[in-house]
């Protein structure tokens, strides 16, 4: 390719600097230094990987996984800006194998002719399927390009092993209330690209914009943009409650953060359960909450305290999965909104019920004991004689019935005799097990006989 055709195809589109102040605020005060981008001090600090990387210029294939308006388009563009790589973007939704292939060549002569590296950013790579994302593989591993994804997806269920291992995982969290209001004090501030000071907020309307924000920098900054086009420019900083008068119903703040078929879904449902086990009821109110306002369905909720109920309850509480069960019929009769009654009565009752994963672990020991020791034979004694064939063979003979003695126990073993001593189930001395351990002391005394 020669020089000439290259430069053309490097060619930028050249900016309309007449429409600038027509885009979106979130766009014009978008950071183009690491000084003027807020947050992530875990990641971005000094001495941290990813700042070294940045300021060496030896940016290595990333992805940045983290929630919405949490900075991960931002900070790519900030990587390419700040290293001397050329920057390329490619879209998850529209974007094929052949577009890649296309990008890798004019990545590939490029460090060939100029020796310049080239970033691929992909936000949304948890878009790309497999064949689009087994496309990448060679050109990362072979250094033609510098990949640069974006997901707000957990890429140990979205992306392949294959390309997850060619590349460095940076986990981005939410920004907190602090990141948001520095956030929003910039593009107030900023007098090229932002407010230029021509809104003027009360500190306490700022804090409760970013608190409705919800860790997202981009709906911070929406939100503000309304208020500057909601509101009439005063030189008298603007109250919260005149904020929240006339801001309250434009703002709509929608729907908490959940996502039911991805990484939040089983942080929230593992933090519900955990709560529970821990007889955290507060906790685990809130986290039923959470589920319900995210829109989470209570079918699915509902399983996991029936499994609960056994699990972690167990014969400490035999009522727990009665109570578990029933709500499972409430739920499906009742429906939503009132079935939360029903749940919240089924957490309440669960989080405060004695707990034993006794039961559990007696499933998983003798699974274990079935896998090691396989297909034993069962004890003659126990095998029916249907058959007079079946009662000259031995089948039954020496069974002890024991509803014929006074304790209704026999001392007879009924395990296999190659693990007739295996012990499985290990009750714990808490709630109705506690009067389990007694009897089963009483079993076993005769047993011993």
């Amino acid at each position: 390719m020669s020089s000439t055709l290259f430069d053309f195809i490097e060619k930028k589109e050249p900016k309309d600097n007449n429409t600038a102040h027509l885009s979106p605020l979130a766009y014009r005060v978008r950071p183009h230094s690491l000084d003027k981008f807020f947050g992530h001090e875990n990641t971005l600090g000094k001495n941290q990987p990813l700042r070294l990387w940045i300021d060496s210029d030896q940016v290595p294939s990333i992805l940045l996984w983290g929630p919405p308006g949490c900075g991960k388009t931002t900070l790519a563009k900030i990587i390419a800006k700040n290293t001397s790589s050329a920057f390329k973007t490619l879209s998850a939704v529209s974007s094929g194998i052949k577009e890649i292939k296309e990008i890798a060549s004019l990545a590939k002569n490029r460090l060939e002719i100029h020796q310049k590296k080239t970033i691929v950013f992909i936000d949304e790579i948890h878009r790309f399927n497999k064949a689009q994302q087994d496309a990448l593989l060679p050109h990362v591993e072979n250094g033609t390009i510098i990949l640069i994804g974006a997901t707000t997806e957990n890429p140990s269920f979205e992306i392949n092993n294959a390309l997850l291992s060619r590349i460095r995982v940076i986990k981005l969290n939410k920004l907190d209330e602090n990141e948001v209001v520095k956030i929003i004090n910039n593009a107030i501030n900023d007098k090229e690209n932002g407010l230029s000071k021509a809104l003027k907020l009360t500190d306490d309307s700022i804090h409760w914009i970013a608190k409705c924000s919800d860790g997202d920098a981009r709906k911070a900054l929406t939100i503000l943009e309304n208020v500057f086009l909601t509101l009439p420019i005063s030189n008298t900083p603007i109250k919260l409650t005149q904020l929240k008068e006339n801001l309250e119903l434009i703002i709509n703040r929608g729907p908490i953060a959940y996502d039911k078929s991805s990484d939040n879904h089983y942080d929230i449902i593992s933090a519900f359960i955990k709560s529970m086990r821990d007889s955290d009821v507060d906790a685990a109110i809130y986290y039923l909450a959470r589920m319900l306002k995210g829109g989470e369905d209570p079918n699915f909720i509902v399983r996991r305290i029936i499994i609960f109920a056994s699990e972690d309850i167990g014969n400490a509480d035999p009522h727990a999965l009665n109570i578990a069960t029933s709500t499972a019929q409430a739920v499906q009769f009742v429906g939503l909104p009132e079935a939360q009654i029903n749940l919240a009565q089924a957490v309440t009752y669960l989080s405060m019920a004695p707990k034993s994963n006794a039961s559990y672990k007696a499933i998983l020991s003798a699974n274990k004991e079935v896998n090691n020791s396989g297909s034993l034979e069962v004890p003659m004694h126990l095998k029916n004689a249907v058959t007079g064939l079946m009662k000259e063979h031995g089948y039954g003979k020496n069974y002890s019935y024991s509803h014929n003695l006074k304790a209704a126990v026999t001392p007879q073993s009924h395990l296999p005799k190659e693990i007739k001593s295996a012990r499985f189930y290990n009750p714990k001395e808490i709630g109705h097990e506690k009067k389990i351990c007694e009897t089963l002391m009483k079993i076993k005394k005769i047993k011993s006989l």
